[in-house]
């Protein structure tokens, strides 16, 4: 073999195969006496009578005719044969087996059975060889066996003896006996045979060795001949000694078939030799070879694994403008290429492609394509797919399953997520942790913790081994759960399995931090730092910040001063900045860092420089750092953020400290820092300080809005509303704007504690001076006019709104009903409530509420129900209160049984009726006379646990004393005092007003007389308590109950009388 590293092994030159046409033959007259013509390319069998044999060599020595170029001889006679078959017609000369009949073709496969296609001593003799399979080698002797076949096989009839063997062995013996025959003579086609056959066997060095004695025969290897040797390489993966074999083939000016090639990419590519696949294509394309459908498909395929994208396009352009139409496996290795680049749009028009050609995408594609949807956000076109899938019946993998969880994760459909995970277990797919841990994560994302603990547990219980990533979701839930104990051990585990990575160790310390576990912090450093864990910047910064909260300034120079000297934070924008920032640094000056304004890795080290001088009570250092920190650009906001960072945690000290070292330095702190405090002393409702840090930076018209804002909501927390009002007007005179949210803050702040005055004098104010508000500062003014009952102030305050272009939003439009259905102008309220709708302003049910209850009040019962069902159609489910006022407005037209119809509704879509529900439905059957329905509603609301009050029963008894049945209304008002319910003074207002109705004197004077004493007074109960005692003569009594009256200023009602229902009736 070492004899062909770099040529054939032979100092004979190949001959290139001979390009000279063939003659076409000439046009003859008809012979009629045979239809068939010689066959001129008939190969010479030693038979000397065979007239057509090719001629001599001696008569043309310069195009030798030898069975070297037999070859040339088969294919000729194939360009003959096929020109033959395209002319076929009446006077064809095409021969008789070149087209059989069905007849003919059973007589050939017949023939062959018998031994008639090649001769019976032809068939015989490959039977005999073949039966040697049997024998042990070494066992007979070829010349023995084969003994009665010399002289009578010709050399084309042992080569077909030598291509229909089975093994090997008989291939070399044969070949043996065949090379000692008179009739044999080297030949390309023999050699071609042997070599095939080694090839197909794996006898390689025989198949070199043989290789080489048809060079040392001197007979030329052709194309077939070297295919076949390169087949063999390819075949039995000896790729180092095929690419040799082919480099001394290209060097002979061979071109292997492109079958060969495709053999040879195959075989290259199965071993994972992309490079030498792209190699050998690229020669196959400067020789001009011919590609085909698998050619493509195989260099793409190495194209891709390669990394080349843009070449494997081109490739893939080239193939179809050839017309080949590439496989599922070809596109979905592109797909999955250009995806995970990014180029989402060009995988997607990909996919498409391969749908237009009527290919049905494989599960690898559609796994490619749903993490592409994935990593897009396209949750939609993902669902779609998998749709499509399903429809497709393509095989759904684990995978796909995993990436489906995740989909329904991200839309927050976790109930979607949990059956599908249901589902795959159901299937038995899965086959590792990662589905576990995929679900897993859905439910911590959703926070869900102990869903996915309980997974975890699942995982645990059928012994599925935690990899990495389990132990880090584990550790997440434990964090989020502050379960610190439980933390502890699982980041143990990850310790003993490898050095856990910095997120772990970041996340632990966080925690510790939390729970105020500062030692246990401390201690946890020190852990870490003992097995070595690598620091990232990231865990840098959250020890740096254990050890500048508390403090510790020998610790937080020491470590700073080893990672800035380290090789991975080189170009530590941290590490830096913070070096500088508490001056231990010689190789970066302040100018430096002045000069340019910080980012956040800048920010954040001159914070916890900051921090930790102000820990350590180090004033003098905190002064320096604060100085240099306001020499950069953007200094002055870190600083203030700082502060509004301090007060924000609650560590109010050190957020004073901050703000008096920059008064000090003479920088007024950022607005977001002052109103930061002033908010926190409001919540404090210590007014004073907050007043004090106001006046520090109050600065003329240059105080901003969020100044305002924070000191007007100190006013309101500490229910100072009118000194707010007082410093409104004051600001006002100054010629201040406070702007349109600390205004709004204040007029909401007055009108809920009932100080409307002041708010209408704001609300003109802020509209004569055409000051800019937006929707929520007119939402409030209008809002405290309803409260006000100052109804057309509000409109004007919406008409102003309209007017000055600011859009109003729902809750404008459910404050303007109110206003016109409290206006009783319903007409309007409809008009705003469509211009809602026409704007494309989502309404909720709040809106349809309050129309629904307007269309009530205003006796349009069919408007009200149609506008509830209109509610319902439009996607909104009705709540409790909304279901209360359509029941009430039905009570209203006494429709009970329409009444009863949504109370049952309201309880199968899972919405509990309450005690304003069933108050509602009492009213209805009341209204109607249905008492006694209403007394077992009473029952029923008692029975699900809802306690009726007074008000209930007062309906209960409205409708009793309606009917006169007087001694059912007696019934219910024992009823109500047993149900351990005062009556009030509804109740007995209802009492006396049946006693009186119905003339029952003396029942009447006796209940006025039991609850006189026990009642506040009241114009209806002393009136007719008056009217009582003189319909019984009791005149007496009758004046000192006036005398009363007129003591309290209640004046008497005259036109009372006893007794009016039985004179009605």
């Amino acid at each position: 073999m070492e004899a062909l590293q770099s040529s054939f092994p032979c100092s004979i030159p190949l001959k290139s195969p001979s390009h000279k046409p063939t003659r076409k033959p000439k046009s003859r007259p008809t012979i009629v006496s045979c239809s068939v013509t010689p066959d001129p390319w008939t190969l010479s069998d030693g038979n000397s009578k065979n007239l057509n044999k090719p001629k001599p060599r001696s008569k043309h020595p310069k195009n030798p005719l030898s069975d070297d170029n037999a070859r040339r001889i088969i294919k000729a006679k194939a360009q003959y044969l096929s020109a033959l078959r395209r002319n076929q017609g009446s006077q064809a000369m095409t021969p008789k087996w070149i087209k059989r009949t069905p007849e003919q073709m059973v007589q050939y496969l017949e023939d062959d059975r018998n031994g008639n296609l090649y001769g019976k001593h032809v068939v015989a003799a490959i039977k005999r060889v073949r039966s040697l399979s049997v024998k042990a080698e070494g066992s007979y002797d070829m010349r023995e066996v084969m003994g009665s076949f010399v002289t009578k096989l010709t050399f084309r009839e042992m080569c077909v003896v030598l291509k229909e063997q089975r093994s090997w062995r008989q291939v070399r013996d044969f070949f043996a006996w065949m090379k000692l025959q008179l009739s044999y003579r080297p030949s390309v086609i023999v050699y071609t045979i042997i070599l095939r056959t080694y090839g197909q066997v794996g006898k390689i060095k025989l198949a070199e060795q043989t290789f080489l004695e048809m060079l040392e025969a001197r007979c030329e290897p052709d194309e077939v001949a070297c295919g076949t040797m390169l087949c063999a390489y390819a075949r039995w993966g000896r790729h180092k000694a095929m690419m040799s074999f082919f480099s001394a083939v290209q060097e002979r000016g061979i071109t292997p078939s492109t079958a060969v090639f495709n053999f040879m990419l195959s075989s290259l590519q199965k071993r994972s030799l992309h490079e030498n696949v792209i190699s050998i294509w690229k020669q196959m394309t400067e020789k001009g070879v011919e590609l085909n459908h698998f050619t493509f498909t195989v260099v793409i395929c190495s194209l891709v694994k390669e990394g080349h994208a843009e070449v494997a396009f081109k490739t893939l352009n080239q193939m179809k403008s050839l017309e080949f139409i590439p496989e599922e496996a070809t596109y979905s290795i592109l797909i999955s290429l250009i995806s995970k680049i990014g180029n989402y749009d060009d995988a997607f028009r990909l996919y498409e492609d391969m749908r237009s050609q009527g290919i049905i995408p494989s599960n690898f594609t559609c796994a490619s394509l749903l993490t592409m949807y994935y990593r897009k956000e396209d949750y939609p076109k993902a669902l779609a797919l998998f749709e499509e899938m399903e429809r497709y019946d393509i095989k759904i993998d684990e995978v796909i399953y995993g990436l489906l969880i995740r989909i329904y994760g991200k839309l927050g459909l976790y109930e979607d997520a949990q059956k599908t995970f249901e589902d795959v277990k159901k299937l038995g797919v899965i086959s590792n942790e990662k589905t576990y841990t995929t679900m897993a994560q859905v439910h911590l994302n959703a926070g869900n913790i102990e869903d996915a603990l309980n997974i975890m547990d699942e995982m645990k219980s059928k012994n599925i081994s935690f990899s990495n990533f389990c132990y880090g979701i584990l550790l997440r839930c434990y964090i989020m759960k502050e379960d610190l104990t439980s933390a502890e051990a699982v980041f143990q585990a990850l310790s003993k399995m490898q050095i856990p990575e910095c997120g772990f160790c970041k996340d632990m310390l966080n925690l510790y931090m939390r729970l105020g576990l500062t030692e246990k912090a401390k201690d946890f450093i020190f852990q870490i730092r003992k097995i070595q864990v690598e620091f990232d910047e990231e865990l840098l910064k959250a020890v740096m910040k254990v050890f500048c909260i508390e403090g510790m300034v020998r610790d937080a120079v020491q470590l700073i001063r080893e990672f800035s000297a380290s090789k991975t934070f080189e170009d530590s924008v941290f590490t830096e900045t913070f070096s500088v920032a508490i001056h231990v640094n010689d190789r970066f000056s302040a100018t430096e860092i002045a000069s340019k304004p910080l980012d956040q890795p800048g920010a954040m080290a001159f914070e916890l420089a900051l921090i930790l001088y102000i820990a350590d009570g180090n004033t003098m250092k905190a002064e320096e750092t604060l100085n240099l920190l306001l020499k950069t650009a953007n200094g002055l906001s870190v600083a203030s953020q700082l502060i509004r960072k301090f007060t924000k945690e609650g560590d109010i000290s050190k957020a004073e400290d901050l703000y008096k070292l920059l008064m000090k330095l003479g920088r007024k702190p950022e607005d977001v820092a002052s109103a930061s405090l002033i908010n926190f002393y409001g919540k404090q409702k210590n007014l004073k300080e907050a007043l004090n840090v106001f006046a520090s930076v109050a600065n003329s018209s240059r105080t901003g809005s969020l100044i305002y804002n924070s000191i007007i909501d100190s006013y309101n927390r500490c229910d100072k509303q009118e000194e707010a009002y007082t410093f409104y007007r004051e600001e006002m005179k100054k010629g201040h704007v406070l702007g349109p949210v600390a205004i709004s803050m204040l007029v909401n702040g007055l009108s809920n504690c009932g100080r409307y005055t002041e708010a209408e004098a704001i609300i003109h104010n802020s509209l004569r001076a055409n000051l800019e508000l937006d929707t929520v500062a007119y939402n409030t003014f209008i809002k405290a006019m309803l409260q006000a009952g100052k109804l057309r102030l509000a409109s004007r305050v919406y008409e102003h709104m309209l007017s000055t272009g600011v859009p109003p939003s729902i809750q404008t439009y459910n404050t303007m009903i109110s206003v016109y259905g409290r206006g009783r102008n319903l007409d309007k309220a409809v008009k705003a409530f469509d211009i809602a709708q026409k704007m494309g302003i989502s309404l909720d049910e709040k809106a349809y509420t309050n129309l629904i209850c307007y269309y009530g009040k205003a006796g349009k019962y069919d408007e009200a129900s149609n506008l509830f069902g209109r509610m319902q159609e439009a996607g909104i489910k009705p709540g409790q209160v909304s279901c209360n006022v359509m029941i009430n407005v039905y009570a209203a037209a006494g429709l009970y049984q329409e009444a009863e119809v949504l109370m049952h509704s309201m309880r199968s879509s899972g919405c509990k009726p309450d005690s304003l529900t069933y108050l509602a439905l009492i009213r209805a059957y009341t209204r109607v006379g249905e008492c006694s329905e209403a007394e077992k509603a009473i029952d029923s609301m008692q029975k699900e646990g809802i306690s009726p009050s007074c008000a209930h029963f007062n309906v209960l008894l409205s409708g009793f004393a309606k009917g006169g049945l007087i001694r059912e209304v007696e019934r219910i008002y024992n009823n109500l005092m047993n149900a351990e319910l005062q009556p009030d003074l509804e109740s007995h207002s209802l009492m006396l007003r049946c006693y009186m109705d119905y003339g029952h004197v003396e029942e009447g004077i006796s209940f006025f007389e039991r609850i006189s004493k026990s009642v506040k007074p009241d114009r209806f109960i002393m009136s007719a308590a008056v009217h009582l005692y003189r319909s019984a003569g009791l005149v007496l009594k009758a004046e000192g109950v006036l005398r009363s009256m007129n003591s309290f200023g209640i004046p008497f009602l005259e036109k009372l009388e006893v007794g009016s229902k039985l004179k009605a009736d």
